[in-house]
């Protein structure tokens, strides 16, 4: 990848599996029309920038063709970062339009509240844009009509896809195609905040009206435990609570369970909305703030770490887990909406509750 592909922190951008989709498609189509595969393809994406692709594979059998691309990409943290994306286009009648079909590794649509309709494949509609723009271009350019089945698969897609959101989201048998700009910014994490939005967009579809919003898998399996909630009303929010609330706010339940360990729901105590370490840390002094015991405040605020100070105040006899609860509880209920209540609850390590704020209708 070339240095125009580099953030300012010189961290790697990568292209998403839409622009790898898009790539393979077109190289495949070009290779229809004219008998020989380009290499590297050059796609145009979304946002006006020329990109070159490397083909990995590529065949031609008659009327149909298939070119796959290794995606790369670049310095984030991408469960399909080296996975093989491959298009197997073939021409239709002119006026058939571009068509698109799931092979091996492509996940299907089951469930209602995503942008795509039940038994579609997986493939998303900016990605689906970026393929037909494309095609229509070569088509253009060679002078024939751009109306194809374009099939994308991806090699070991089903297992890949086990990691992923798919699951829960009732998107089954693969991975999704994704990608609005075709580039990966390293960090960004707008993959996560995107399946955070389509979670609630999903279990609002399915009539749900409690939901709860985790930090991590132990604080999952304490809220399913308590409440006996199904995989679809769990959102994985990961370090994101302000991506979460906010889009609550525009796209309401009735109620919201926000759970969480200690440390991270101790930063959000103290306002923090994003709790990555590398953008917020858990801050003694103010957990000091919320005892009332002058001794017990100095020594948590000497404290080194979150589980430091929460063992600190369970050896003095003080749930300081409901302090923290409290204080969440004010700031999510300042950011969602009015339609939604809110209940938080803090786990340790254990996944034992260590602090609550009941939601206020009861």
């Amino acid at each position: 990848m070339s240095e125009s592909n580099r953030t300012s922190g010189e961290l790697k951008r990568g292209w998403t599996t839409g622009a790898c989709a898009t790539a393979a498609a077109r190289a495949a189509f070009t290779a229809l029309a004219t008998g020989e595969f380009p290499d590297p393809v050059e796609i145009l994406l979304p946002k006006g920038q020329r990109v070159g692709f490397a083909l990995d594979q590529h065949k031609i059998d008659g009327a149909t063709a298939e070119a796959a691309i290794v995606k790369d990409a670049g310095d984030d943290p991408d469960v399909t970062h080296g996975a093989v994306i491959r298009a197997h286009v073939e021409r239709l009648a002119p006026g058939s339009g571009i068509l698109f079909v799931a092979g091996d590794g492509v996940g299907t649509v089951t469930k209602p509240g995503l942008p795509l309709d039940v038994g579609e494949p997986a493939i998303n509609p900016g990605p689906r844009r970026m393929m037909h723009d494309n095609i229509a271009e070569a088509a253009a350019a060679l002078a024939t009509h751009p109306d194809c089945r374009i099939t994308i698969s991806v090699d070991d897609g089903a297992k890949l896809a086990k990691h992923t959101w798919n699951g829960r989201l009732g998107i089954l048998g693969g991975i999704s195609i994704l990608g609005t700009t075709g580039i990966v910014i390293p960090y960004s994490c707008s993959a996560w905040i995107a399946s955070i939005h389509q979670g609630i967009d999903v279990a609002r579809a399915a009539g749900l009206t409690h939901i709860a919003a985790c930090t991590g898998s132990t604080s999952e399996k304490m809220v399913q435990a308590l409440y006996g909630m199904d995989d679809s009303a769990i959102i994985d929010m990961g370090d994101f609570v302000g991506g979460t609330v906010k889009y609550l706010r525009r796209k309401p339940v009735a109620r919201l369970t926000l759970a969480g360990g200690f440390a991270k729901l101790s930063k959000l105590a103290a306002g923090h909305m994003d709790l990555h370490s590398k953008r917020s840390q858990v801050d003694p002094a103010f957990l000091a703030t919320l005892v009332d015991d002058p001794e017990l405040a100095a020594k948590i605020a000497q404290a080194e770490t979150g589980l430091h100070v929460l063992q600190i105040a369970e050896a003095a006899g003080v749930r300081i887990g409901d302090a923290v609860a409290r204080e969440c509880a004010l700031r999510v209920r300042a950011e969602v909406s009015a339609q939604t209540d809110v209940e938080i609850i803090v786990c340790d390590r254990g996944a034992e509750i260590v602090g609550r704020a009941p939601f206020a209708g009861g």
